[in-house]
């Protein structure tokens, strides 16, 4: 396969390399929001916590894209950062390869994992350096990580990168603000690319810009996903989106992942009642009649988060164990849900029009 800067050809896996490339095992995020001690001694406070992640293991495989969905504030944002590093978990481990990554200790494979890991951020104006030329915006991870050793080298690898994304090498002399929103995240992606990763994380790269955009940027990170055996962890809200670029699905509520599984089989035969209110949301473009179960209220505070079930509040399945038992995860359909109401049979899996 090529390689994305250079175009040489980059060696496939070695034998016995781990399927899985990256695995999050109890992954923790906790958030101290209280008032200064002072103003808590005085006023008689309690701290505040917000439970941002709490508890969240998954596995992505090597070239599969791996998407996580959910309302706003559920942390599927707080997942990307602490996996790329810019926040550091509570508690629970990342594992990289099979490799343990201790951000306070092994500086050596934080370093390494730098490297393979790059993250896209959402807005494509904000992320990229205003006063930075693109030219100089895609080489910096080539000379931060010395990928190259002369400036001929690092001009010619900027340029195969930049008409790469379907941008021009003349287009490097040229400012952000020149730029559409569209354009801006092709250079985006064109510096996430720029250090020779094995793993991006996509933090909601669609959400800013237009549908006909969209759909552009999509069909290029699924071209070079497949000309560069990429691995993505993709962070959406657009379940339309979603769909068309995942192999599986994880869906998260209030800091918790309520369901996993491929693609196809979340969208038209979900179990939890939160991912098929989630799937509700979606127009019927069908216009299948399907009768659809409306859910009620808001999402609890993740300053203080419901006992048992987290959405417990909101199912209309809810019983006494929904109330004061969280539910574990178990084995359905190739895939995971953490239900009570699945579990016991009081609510049958449902089947959707395909």
């Amino acid at each position: 396969m090529a390689d994305p800067a250079t175009g040489a050809q980059r060696q496939p896996a070695a034998d016995g390399a781990p399927d899985v490339l990256l695995e999050a095992r109890g992954l923790t995020r906790y958030f101290d929001v209280s008032q200064p001690w002072l103003n808590r001694m005085l006023e008689g406070k309690p701290r505040l916590i917000v439970r941002a992640v709490d508890d969240v293991s998954f596995a992505i495989k090597r070239g599969e894209t791996l998407s996580l969905v959910g309302e706003s504030g559920c942390g599927k944002s707080t997942i990307a950062r602490l996996i790329v590093g810019l926040y550091t978990p509570t508690a629970g481990e990342i594992v990289f390869e099979g490799r343990v990554i201790d951000r306070k200790v092994n500086r050596a494979d934080m370093a390494a994992m730098r490297r393979r890991t790059q993250m896209i951020f959402q807005d494509p104006f904000a992320s990229l350096n205003p006063r930075w030329r693109v030219f100089d915006i895609v080489a910096e991870p080539i000379r931060a990580f010395g990928l190259a050793k002369s400036n001929a080298a690092i001009r010619d690898r900027v340029g195969q990168l930049l008409r790469q994304v379907r941008l021009q090498p003349i287009d490097g002399l040229k400012f952000p603000h020149e730029f559409s929103g569209g354009q801006r995240q092709r250079i985006s992606i064109a510096r996430s690319l720029a250090s020779e990763p094995e793993f991006l994380v996509c933090a909601e790269p669609t959400s800013a810009l237009d549908v006909s955009v969209q759909a552009q940027i999509l069909n290029l990170m699924r071209e070079l996903q497949r000309q560069f055996n990429l691995t993505y962890l993709f962070i959406s809200h657009n379940l339309a989106v979603v769909y068309n670029i995942s192999n599986r699905v994880g869906v998260m509520y209030l800091g918790r992942l309520v369901e996993m599984g491929d693609t196809r089989t979340v969208f038209f035969r979900p179990k939890h009642p939160y991912t098929r209110m989630l799937l509700d949301t979606m127009p019927d473009l069908a216009m299948s009649g399907r009768e659809r179960t409306p859910v009620g209220g808001e999402v609890p505070s993740p300053l203080n988060p419901p006992s048992g079930c987290a959405f417990h509040p909101r199912c209309p399945f809810a019983n006494e164990r929904c109330k004061r038992e969280r539910p574990e995860n178990f084995a359905i359909e190739g895939g995971w849900v953490a239900c009570h109401a699945i579990q016991e049979g009081r609510l049958p899996v449902e089947q959707r029009p395909g």
